[in-house]
């Protein structure tokens, strides 16, 4: 095992930052009342929800009441697609969804469940070779009873960023309700919610170095939300439980440093990312870049080997103390194709050997070396294994 360790892993999470940390600590143990409480401990701990919603509806120039906190990311999707769809259907104005086939799992799996067991109708769009929807496809697929189509900003796999205006823009032309994913793209663009033809935005402030378990919702005014969570009312009734003080503050000074910083973790990501795609490229014909060469996001570097598995080549980095995700959604003895590379075109020789590395804030000219120079010797030893026992 290397004594090096490099984290390029950023897009699964990233560290909390320090200055996030002390913002939070002192509502574990000094303002820890309960927010729905009507005394002084109360009011001081709901005072700072109140705070931490207008903050980041401030960042957005969206309204204070438009943000909902949850537990987490998949719960923002959850909540925006589940909730606008049982509205719908209860107010009579539709039982169909549109999404794609590279959306997050909390988006596939809830547009499955919905349509297996609760009857909804789904449509699931293709992409092209690069990750992208077509919008015209999405025009194509608009019906009398579209309640909602919900599309990612940016693919989570292969870093592909979407026409989320241009689909935004063409589903208000048609009075369809646009939900976006914005889990992986939200630090790396600016949000306008005045300007921007979106009405529900998912966050999760774990990938822009906040604490996990907490996320939020954009919700355009007006949109209706059946409530997943049900109790105590809590979010203007659309999700129930006691709001966790300590990880909203966390999750709005998150989002604060995300955006005040931004234009200098932009330019850092893609010249790191930049130097890993022109180096990785050059091992040969048998690794391509997935994903958009051009429309990607910034910290997203990711690829394709043609016969090598991709668990294999993360145990392999990983010993060599690089730590990366891979396409493959492996189970022990038994690694499984990566849906994204098939919804790409990519062959079952491919599909096996996706690499995601992800950069961020602390990664440096010297990680990217030292992965360049390790990445040929892993890949030479995996052809080599993959070669004898073929």
């Amino acid at each position: 095992m290397s004594e090096r360790h490099i984290y390029l892993d950023h897009g699964a999470t990233t560290p909390v930052d320090e200055r996030v940390v002390q913002a939070m600590l002192p509502y574990w143990t000094e303002t820890y009342g309960n927010p729905s409480s009507s005394h002084h401990f109360g009011r001081q701990a709901e005072h700072a929800a109140d705070s931490a919603r207008r903050m980041i509806a401030g960042l957005l120039n969206a309204r204070p009441d438009e943000i909902i906190f949850t537990g987490c990311g998949s719960e923002s999707d959850n909540l925006a697609i589940r909730g606008v769809m049982w509205a719908a259907r209860v107010g009579g104005r539709g039982n169909h969804l549109i999404t794609s086939a590279i959306e997050h799992k909390a988006v596939l799996e809830t547009a499955k469940q919905l349509q297996q067991q609760s009857g909804f109708a789904v449509t699931v769009l293709p992409v092209d070779q690069y990750g992208r929807v077509d919008p015209q496809q999405v025009a194509e697929a608009i019906r009398p009873d579209t309640a909602l189509i919900s599309i990612m900003a940016a693919n989570n796999e292969i870093g592909t960023l979407q026409p989320i205006e241009e689909i935004g823009n063409l589903a208000y032309s048609r009075g369809v309700l646009f939900h976006t994913d914005a889990i992986q793209a939200a630090a790396v663009r600016e949000w306008d919610m005045a300007r921007l033809p979106i009405d529900l935005v998912s966050f999760a402030p774990h990938k822009f170095y906040g604490p996990k378990g907490v996320g939020f919702l954009y919700a355009r005014k007006g949109v209706n939300l059946v409530a997943a969570l049900t109790g105590g009312g809590q979010e203007d009734g659309r999700r129930a439980g006691t709001v966790n003080v300590p990880y909203a503050v966390g999750a709005t000074e998150a989002f604060r440093l995300a955006m005040e910083e931004r234009e200098a973790n932009v330019a850092h990501y893609c010249h790191l990312r930049d130097r890993l795609i022109d180096g990785i490229l050059q091992i040969g014909d048998d690794c391509v870049l997935t994903g958009h060469p051009e429309q990607r996001l910034p910290h997203n570097a990711s690829f394709a080997f043609r016969g090598i598995s991709g668990n294999d080549l993360l145990i392999h980095l990983d010993a060599a103390g690089i730590a990366a995700s891979s396409g493959s959604a492996c189970s022990t003895g038994n690694p499984k194709p990566s849906a994204i590379l098939e919804a790409i075109g990519l062959g079952d020789e491919w599909t096996r050997g996706g690499l995601r590395l992800t950069v961020g804030q602390q990664n440096t000219d010297d990680d990217v070396d030292y992965v360049l120079e390790t990445m040929p010797r892993i890949i030479a030893t995996l052809r080599e294994f993959s070669f004898q026992y073929a």
